[in-house]
């Protein structure tokens, strides 16, 4: 008989204990186990155990009542079994409101609360599960971008190593056709001045001393005139100053007019001398001694052919620095620990949000362009200003156009995981400042675990 007695007093204590420990979470139990006492979970007070959760509050951390509303700071804990356990303010109990999905808080109530929190928790499983989907998927691509961007940034650095001696090749080139270039004009010099001196084997060539004479008889009418010679002879000393006709008719040997025998026998050894006159600067004129002349023609020819192969050469040297420059800046940008972002360099991805269409073209610049055409900037490339455990998750593109109200335009980009690559939405919480989600599958991490979910009956 005493052993039943025991026994039922055992169980009889075990519904007790039921009762008391209401609201607790199984790591708090160890402070509820039936005693004569009970310890404040502060420490501040010891009260009779058979104060606990009698709906009167003793413990000013509200410890003695978790299963009552009677103190102000306590908490009950919805076990919620299915689906995730949560803390409500003890208030909320027996307060005729299904707070716990599992009834637990409106044991003592009117309401009639039904246990829901195997449907929610079989939704959230299946939430959780869609985004372990997508998380293995996003990182299933995300390793393919890994890789696609290691081997674009060795092509480009091979294409800036090819550039580069490109450029020292087209150095050298660009030395070797000024070289000629100088040589060609130098060379060109030197013939005209031959020529207009007279001197060598073009001053005693008789096809010289014709050309000569056709250059200053400009009527073509087989004399040399006063006026021809005014025209086309000055001083060597001072040649803008126009000779007087008393020196041109003593140049012509006291006539108005000289022919080719005369001429070759008198003012051409004169010109020819060019210590006191000589045939007024031409070059290249039509009628003139150089576009007579086949020498002087063909150094003319040889000077402009070097002087475009040369202005050739140095657009080409200019095209190739200015390719290697943009992509030196391109490489400068930071694309990623593992350069997974570096695809997206050159991209742009647009939405439309009411009557704007925004572009994003990562490492660029941020676009608004409105219906009727009009495109403001919203921001160029900055810098990525995600927290330092997470760097790549946040961009800043700032230095937009100027806000009416002050200060220029920035726009925030927050990068999610996503299966896909695209601009998912674009807000304008105040003035001038704007944030966008884009989504991409570089952005996935491989850190996402699921939440406490009890998935037991």
């Amino acid at each position: 008989m005493r052993v039943h007695i025991i026994i039922a007093a055992f169980f009889w204590s075990g519904l007790v204990d039921s009762r008391k420990v209401r609201g607790i979470s199984s790591s708090y139990k160890r402070f509820y186990r039936e005693r004569k006492s009970f310890l404040c979970i502060d420490g501040s007070k010891m009260i009779p155990f058979e104060q606990v959760n009698d709906d009167y509050c003793d413990c000013a951390d509200g410890s003695d009542e978790p299963g009552t509303s009677a103190c102000p700071q306590g908490r009950f804990y919805c076990t919620n079994l299915g689906f995730r356990p949560h803390y409500i303010p003890s208030s909320r109990v027996n307060d005729g409101i299904c707070d716990c999905c599992d009834a637990s808080d409106e044991y003592n109530s009117h309401a009639r609360c039904q246990n829901t929190c195997w449907n929610l928790g079989q939704r959230e499983r299946e939430y959780v599960e869609g985004q372990m989907r997508t998380l293995d998927e996003g990182l299933r691509l995300k390793q393919q971008l890994i890789e696609e961007g290691v081997l674009l940034w060795r092509e480009k650095q091979a294409q800036l190593r090819e550039l580069q001696q490109v450029a020292e090749d087209l150095q050298i080139k660009l030395e070797e056709h000024r070289r000629k270039k100088n040589e060609a004009d130098r060379l060109k010099e030197q013939t005209v001045k031959a020529l207009e001196a007279g001197d060598g084997a073009l001053g005693h060539q008789n096809n010289t001393v014709t050309n000569i004479f056709l250059l200053l008889d400009s009527d073509k009418d087989g004399g040399i005139s006063v006026n021809e010679v005014k025209a086309k002879v000055v001083l060597v000393h001072d040649e803008q100053r126009v000779l007087s006709e008393d020196e041109a008719l003593a140049l012509l040997g006291g006539d108005h007019q000289m022919d080719l025998t005369r001429f070759r026998h008198t003012l051409f050894d004169v010109l020819t001398r060019g210590d006191r006159v000589k045939i007024k600067d031409t070059h290249g004129a039509p009628g003139s001694l150089g576009s007579e002349d086949p020498h002087v023609k063909a150094a003319e020819k040889a000077a402009e052919w070097e002087a475009t192969n040369l202005k050739k050469v140095e657009e080409a040297y200019e095209t190739v620095n200015m390719e290697i420059s943009d992509l030196q800046k391109k490489l400068a940008i930071d694309y990623g620990t593992d350069w997974e972002f570096l695809f997206l360099k050159s991209q742009c991805y647009k939405l439309k949000v009411y009557q704007y269409t925004y572009t994003l073209c990562p490492f660029s610049q941020v676009t608004q362009k409105s219906s009727t055409g009009t495109e403001v900037s919203l921001g160029k490339w900055g810098m990525w200003s995600g927290p330092p455990k997470n760097h790549y998750t946040q961009m800043v593109y700032e230095n937009g156009e100027p806000c009416w109200q002050g200060g220029s335009r920035t726009t925030t980009v927050t990068l999610t995981c996503g299966t896909e690559t695209a601009l998912q939405s674009v807000k304008e919480p105040s003035k001038c400042q704007y944030i966008m989600d884009f989504q991409t599958p570089v952005a996935c991490q491989p850190v996402l675990k699921q939440r406490g979910v009890h998935s037991e009956l």
